[in-house]
């Protein structure tokens, strides 16, 4: 069977003349240090949503000892998640030609028999077998969220954090285990291992090298067409992968891009209509209700903020005008130093529909609830009657349709 041309068990069923211990040692460098940034900026990309901070903002409540790293999310610089999140989702485009490139090198490896020769053999067989299945994993559940493609069987949140840390460890194994080879091969040029070079290749029609530079040109292309979602702005023209069939947000101050429309959300003009809406604040000094003509009345701020998501889009700058959150603490009691607030959305349904924000976040004098963007009242789907702005924190945080503050200690 191992003998057989027509099985892939036989070495002599694999042919292509590009597979080799240096091709397959240069892509596995390249995804050694393209891979370690991704899970470092994805650990960065959670420790923004202040899980600590609230249960309503702990999408992974099982994490236990995974979340040992957390810290408080700053404010500032504005441009902090735009940038981590940005790389993160950009860089794992980017390596996709890679990875597939690198799967393609090692799948003899993946029918060698007999299954294990030794304990390290078998444990780089379990590693190998484990870091194949996450990384699939990974790269297709992160692809299909920033497509807004939610088709997991539960939260992407929990399925990729999870998915993550099992990665990891094997990514981790593996590389224990292989890179100091991976760097000779490289260095040395060193001969192919049996394992991976074909015993009967075909010919070739483009050399090892040629296919590296086929690999890198797949990547430089990826990051042409995905890096201006993140940059925003007139760049998002050149994001041809970026998604394109959410909500037309037309033109004009509010025309820059929505990823949940008023309607999706159950908004209706009910309840936002003057004569019902009212924002509620509360905290030590007893409960306040405020109509939007009240807020206009209030000492009014600008801000100049983007807005980034975690699926790697983000706006170019927009400019907000409305009253500080700062401003609305001291309202509710708080005339020194602000505490924590929960924000509530008049949202019906939907992970996010309520979020809470540290009290770092709630002094900084750019965090606004905003009743303005661009000189113009918001419209329906930017969360009119008023919305959270707050910067550096994920989109998700920036609440649109708020109908209650809630300040004090989380």
């Amino acid at each position: 069977m191992r003998d057989d041309p027509r099985l892939p068990t036989s070495p002599r069923f694999w042919r292509s003349p590009l597979r080799g211990t240096w091709f397959t040692a240069a892509l596995g460098l390249v995804l050694l240090g393209g891979i370690s940034v991704l899970f470092v900026t994805g650990l960065v990309s959670y420790a923004a949503y202040n899980p600590d901070l609230s249960p309503v903002n702990d999408t992974t409540p099982d994490k236990g000892v995974l979340g040992f790293y957390l810290f408080d999310w700053p404010a500032g610089p504005s441009w902090l998640y735009r940038l981590s999140q940005g790389v993160h989702v950009t860089l794992g485009v980017v390596l996709v030609p890679v990875l597939l490139a690198k799967l393609w090198s090692v799948v003899p490896k993946l029918f060698t028999l007999p299954p294990a020769r030794s304990v390290a053999h078998a444990l780089e067989r379990v590693s190998l077998l484990l870091l194949v299945g996450g990384a699939l994993f990974q790269f297709v559940t992160g692809l299909l969220n920033v497509q807004l493609e939610y088709v997991f069987p539960g939260s992407f949140y929990p399925l990729h954090f999870y998915g993550a840390w099992v990665f990891i460890a094997a990514f981790v194994v593996h590389a224990a285990l292989r890179a100091p080879m991976a760097v000779r091969a490289v260095r040395e040029r060193r001969r192919d291992e049996a394992e991976l070079t074909a015993p009967r290749p075909a010919p070739p029609t483009v050399s090892r090298r040629g296919a590296l530079w086929l690999v890198g040109g797949g990547s430089l292309l990826l990051f042409v067409t995905t890096v201006g979602q993140s940059l925003g702005g007139p760049l998002r023209r050149t994001a041809l992968l970026a998604p394109h069939g959410g909500a037309d947000p037309g033109g004009g101050p509010n025309g820059f891009q929505i990823n949940k429309t008023a309607r999706y959300a159950g908004i209706t003009e009910a309840d936002t209509h003057p004569d019902a809406w009212r924002l509620v604040v509360t905290g030590p000094a007893g409960t306040v209700r405020l109509s939007r003509d009240e807020l206009l009345r209030m000492p009014q701020h600008s801000s100049s903020l983007p807005i980034a998501c975690v699926e790697g889009w983000s706006t170019a700058d927009q400019w907000w005008r409305g009253v500080r959150l700062r401003d609305l603490a001291a309202l509710a009691g708080y005339a020194g130093d602000p505490p924590d607030v929960l924000v509530e959305s008049l949202q019906r349904h939907g992970a996010f529909r309520r979020a809470a924000l540290r009290a770092n976040q709630v002094s900084d004098p750019r965090s606004l609830l905003a009743l303005y963007v661009n000189g113009e009242e918001l419209s329906p789907d930017h969360g009119y009657p008023a919305r959270i702005i707050v910067p550096a924190a994920p989109g998700v945080h920036n609440t649109k349709w708020v109908g209650r503050l809630t300040f004090g200690d989380l």
